[in-house]
C-alpha cells in the first residue's frame, strides 16, 4: 500500500474509534491502548546460553509458558483480566533449562500494580517486575536493565535483513 494511502486509512481508524469511543479528540480511549497486564523482564547475564529454556509467570490464578529467545534482556508477560484491581498478590517467575526438569530460576514476588489512564476516564491496572541473577525477582525494573531492553530493541530494529 503506498504511504500516502496507508496514514489515510490509519487516520481514518483513528477517527473511527473516537467516535465510536465517545471522546471528542483522537488520543487513545475507553481503554484503547492500555492493557491489564503483569510482565517480568529478566536479565541472562551470567547464566549462559538459555536460548529455549522453559519460562513461566504466574499470577492471579493464571500461568503463561513460553521458550526464550537468544537475548541479554527477555520480557514475558501475562495478561489480566481488565477489572483487576491493584492488589495483585504473589507473582512467581520461573525458568527450567532446556532438557532439564529443575528450574534454574524459582522466585517470587508479592506486586502492587499501578493504574494506567486511557485518558477517557477509565483505565486498567498494570506493573513490570524485573529479575536479574544479583538481585533476583524486584518489584522495581531498574534502569540497566530497562535501558539494556531498549537498545536490545533498538538494534533488531536498526539490524540489516
Amino acid at each position: 500500500m503506498n504511504p500516502i494511502r496507508y496514514a489515510r486509512v490509519l487516520g481514518g481508524v483513528a477517527a473511527l474509534l473516537a467516535g465510536v469511543t465517545g471522546c471528542a479528540d483522537t488520543t487513545a480511549c475507553a481503554g484503547v491502548g492500555v492493557v491489564a497486564q503483569v510482565g517480568v523482564f529478566f536479565a541472562q547475564e551470567g547464566y549462559g546460553d538459555l536460548a529455549g529454556a522453559s519460562v513461566r509467570l504466574c499470577a492471579n490464578g493464571t500461568c503463561v509458558e513460553d521458550r526464550l529467545r537468544k537475548e541479554s534482556v527477555s520480557l514475558v508477560t501475562l495478561p489480566l483480566p481488565d477489572d483487576i484491581g491493584p492488589d495483585l498478590g504473589t507473582v512467581r517467575f520461573r525458568v527450567t533449562r532446556r532438557g532439564s526438569t529443575e528450574p534454574l530460576v524459582d522466585a517470587s514476588a508479592r506486586k502492587k500494580l499501578d493504574f494506567q489512564s486511557d485518558e477517557c476516564g477509565g483505565g486498567v491496572y498494570n506493573g513490570g517486575l524485573a529479575f536479574t541473577k544479583e538481585t533476583g525477582l524486584t518489584t522495581e525494573i531498574p534502569k540497566s536493565v530497562s535501558k539494556a531492553r531498549l537498545q536490545q530493541i533498538m538494534d533488531r530494529a536498526t539490524a540489516a535483513p
